[in-house]
């Protein structure tokens, strides 16, 4: 709403001051709230977030919760016309306590949040106990330089516990990024294996991409011939392959861009292990650490540490002589 500054949520458990003589409990979920009632949590309310004398608040009636010995009331604010969204608010029984607290829906394993889908994926198999899905641009030089760094590190350490999975999320910025993901999604309908082959070399060349010139018409049409190049070497079936190409199909792109956005996405590389978000460059050891506590909740043991490296032996160049 326009001209509404956030509310500030309260802390949970503040007490509204006991004032005179009250009226007998009312029942849990029972309706109207009282004037003096309605006063102290006005007062109290206004007092906290600190809303202006020209807004008006409007508080609900009592309606049950699923918090035991509160009830819900709902307010709102209005000024000049404009309508705030609801905030809910609770309420204890005895008309003594306003709390207002964020709940969050954690029966689900966060795993299963963040769909890896029948996308190609590599390192372990599945049902593997750790899944990480990560929102790739292959036109991303940061994208790159993980692709390049993180993956091999991680599975070279845990094999088959970790399997790894790209979703797309190609950037507006990068100009042929968008043809690069569906070139590859069309080489990897057919070819798993093709497509981490095609995306391990875009990653590596994206540089060499367009020439000297930053040519897009060169570019695409450098990705067209790797994607033809690699399902050839995939044996797929070419024509079904070419007919992909051409179409530039983005439906499948868009609608893994728009998972992201839901999700939080707004920028790659972005990786979620078994459902926990990793964005920006962290070291490698932080990952790790998010890894094995992956694993340790999926009821595995994580690998051992790796060794820390060994010293290097500083020497002096012996004296020369009559020095």
């Amino acid at each position: 709403m326009t001209g509404f500054k956030l509310i500030r949520p309260l802390v949970f458990g503040i007490m509204l001051a006991a004032l005179g003589c009250h009226a007998q409990t009312p029942a849990q979920g029972s309706g109207k709230l009282t004037p003096e009632l309605t006063r102290r949590v006005e007062v109290l309310i206004r007092a906290k977030t600190k809303v202006p004398p020209n807004y008006d608040i409007q508080i609900g009636p009592r309606a049950k919760s699923d918090v035991p010995g509160f009830d819900e009331i709902v307010v709102i604010f209005t000024s000049e016309g404009q309508t705030s969204k609801p905030i809910t608010f609770l309420l204890s029984i005895d008309g003594k306590t306003l709390a207002q607290f964020s709940k969050y829906d954690i029966s689900k394993d966060p795993k299963e949040l963040v769909s890896a889908g029948d996308r190609p994926a590599r390192g372990g198999p599945t049902g593997a106990p750790v899944v990480i899905v990560g929102f790739d641009d292959l036109e991303c030089p940061y994208c790159a330089k993980m692709h390049a760094q993180l993956f091999p590190a991680i599975t070279e350490r845990y094999k088959d516990q970790v399997r790894i999975v790209y979703r797309d999320f190609p950037l507006d910025q990068h100009p042929w990024a968008m043809r690069a993901a569906i070139n590859a999604n069309c080489v990897g309908t057919q070819s798993p294996a093709g497509y981490w082959k095609l995306v391990d070399y875009i990653h590596a060349h994206a540089g060499e991409l367009g020439g000297t010139e930053k040519s897009l018409t060169k570019a695409n049409e450098t990705l067209d011939t790797l994607a033809r190049e690699e399902g050839k070497r995939q044996n797929v079936d070419i024509a079904a392959l070419n007919a992909c190409i051409a179409k530039q199909d983005d439906t499948a792109v868009k609608a893994s861009m728009k998972a992201a956005e839901e999700l939080g996405v707004d920028s790659t590389p972005a990786l979620f292990i078994n459902g926990e978000k990793l964005e920006g460059a962290v070291p490698l050891e932080y990952v790790y650490k998010m890894i094995d506590n992956a694993l340790t909740a999926s009821g595995q043991t994580p690998p051992p540490q790796p060794p820390p490296p060994a010293p290097t032996l500083q020497t002096q160049p012996a004296p020369k002589p009559g020095s």
